[in-house]
């Protein structure tokens, strides 16, 4: 066979194994792995360096609609360049329904954004915000048989809060149609009651973000979300969890024998609570709101022996970007008055799988096949990608990163390519580097330039047939 590209020298790093080989890519997909292939039209030496599957990144904000006077920082053509660049060839991105307008609207709406835009392959979650009798027994059936297995749901904030018969109605649908639903579990009432008590105290600073969503806020909503699927039964993915006592009820579940997954995110293991105090309790805090927010040391160490322990089937950035200096980002006048109005939600789709990497990989935390099932096969097997992203595998795509295990890298705002206008990671040293990134075998960012074209990405309809267990952990 006549190669388009051969791959030499690498060590190959997949879920399951680590190892040397070439590989032999034809008409976008790799044809080969052996040692010494035949020379290619195009050849890239990658000795001394790992052969990774491509990232995917199951959780992002693109060019979502935000309340009044607020703008998100990214869409698809700058949010896909950031993921190019920190090692990404897939991200699956929500649409959002918009309360009173059609689910279908809402798709399609989001499919005139991202055409033409993308560097890298793409998928959408559906956000239900309104589970109407249309939308629960047309619209919803419909777009999970069409390529749209996976939905969100939230347990809080005012314009997307879901009551609890509502969960119980959506969660019907999903058993019913074989869909997965993920599950923000913070509760609405709690959270509530205890930022009108700390404004009335005139607790107003964009650190009582934190103090307003407390981790028992968390731990409750997730038993309440857990109660719901087992009473329907129905498998669940809890995202963005943040410590131990979510973790908890997780693991409890899952001793009575019930399918609930969970997801955790970067911002948990290397930011806390004290971040959003900023400067000297100045409006810098603001960079770091998002929910559920940053917690303490002994939160960290919880997530850290929950992807050390099997608790975690996934990594993803939660990247929902926002510019600081900007008054429809986190400097928004309502902003300036109270932590109620900052934006909530940070940037770190290029991040995240360099801070895994660094402070997983190189600290001797977890492996380097752990690595490549939390950021990317797992991420294929939950959401109907797999067999053709996640893995390095004959038949699959050729979606691969050439990783370079030793490069130290300080993060700073200009390599992480993305709308907003600062990281909350500024500063941060990580070990581990993508030198270049290939989608379908072909060249989209190379040592930090970005060289691929926007629309090269192509829209991924999903399979809710093909959802597999994630691989298993050593």
């Amino acid at each position: 066979m006549e190669f388009d590209l051969v791959i030499r020298g690498g060590t190959v790093v997949t879920a399951a194994d680590v190892g040397r080989s070439d590989i032999g890519v034809k008409d976008g997909r790799i044809a080969a792995l052996a040692d010494n292939l035949p020379r290619a039209a195009s050849e890239i030496d990658a000795s001394g360096l790992l052969v990774l599957p491509g990232g995917i990144d199951s959780h992002v904000h693109f060019d979502q609609p935000m309340g009044p006077g607020i703008v998100m920082a990214d869409g698809f053509e700058s949010g896909t360049r950031s993921a190019a660049a920190g090692g990404n060839t897939t991200v699956l991105s929500f649409a959002l329904q918009p309360r009173g307008q059609s689910l279908r609207q809402s798709v399609e709406d989001y499919h005139k954004k991202a055409k033409g835009q993308s560097y890298v392959d793409y998928g959408f979650h559906l956000i239900v915000t309104d589970p109407t009798p249309a939308v629960l027994g047309q619209e919803l059936p419909a777009l999970v048989s069409s390529g749209y297995p996976s939905f969100k749901v939230f347990m809080t904030y005012d314009d997307l809060v879901l009551t609890d018969r509502q969960l119980l109605e959506v969660f019907s649908v999903a058993r019913e149609h074989g869909a997965l639903v993920m599950v923000h579990a913070e509760g609405y009432d709690q959270i509530k009651f205890m930022t009108d008590r700390l404004e009335r105290e005139g607790k107003t600073h964009s650190y009582y973000h934190a103090e307003s969503r407390p981790e028992l806020v968390e731990r409750e909503a997730t038993h309440r979300a857990i109660s719901h699927a087992e009473l329907i039964g129905i498998p669940i993915m809890i995202v963005h969890v943040s410590g131990r006592e979510a973790m908890e009820q997780i693991q409890w579940a899952r001793g009575r024998g019930m399918k609930i997954y969970a997801e955790t995110c970067p911002q948990y293991l290397v930011l806390t609570a004290d971040d959003l105090k900023g400067l000297n309790m100045d409006m810098s805090g603001a960079k770091y709101v998002c929910s559920p927010p940053p917690r303490d040391r002994a939160s960290q160490d919880a997530i850290w022996r929950g992807l050390e322990g099997g608790v975690f089937q996934t990594f993803s950035s939660d990247h929902c970007p926002f510019r600081f200096d900007d008054e429809a980002g986190k400097n928004h006048p309502k902003a300036r008055t109270s932590f109620r109005w900052v934006p909530n939600g940070i940037p770190g789709v290029a991040a995240r799988l360099p801070i895994l990497f660094s402070e997983g990989v190189a600290k001797g935390r977890i492996t380097l096949s752990e690595f490549v099932a939390l950021t990317s096969t797992n991420h294929a097997k939950m959401y109907g990608l797999y067999p053709r992203k996640g893995s390095i595998m004959i038949g699959a795509d050729a979606d691969i990163v050439l990783w370079d295990a030793d490069k130290k890298v300080r993060l700073t705002q200009d390599l992480m390519q993305h709308g907003s206008d600062y990281t909350p990671y500024e500063g941060m040293e990580v070990t581990g580097w993508p030198v270049k990134t290939l989608l379908r075998g072909e060249l989209v960012a190379d040592d930090g330039r970005i060289v691929g074209k926007p629309g090269y990405g192509q829209f991924l309809p999903r399979e809710t047939t093909r959802r597999l267990e994630p691989a298993a952990r050593s």
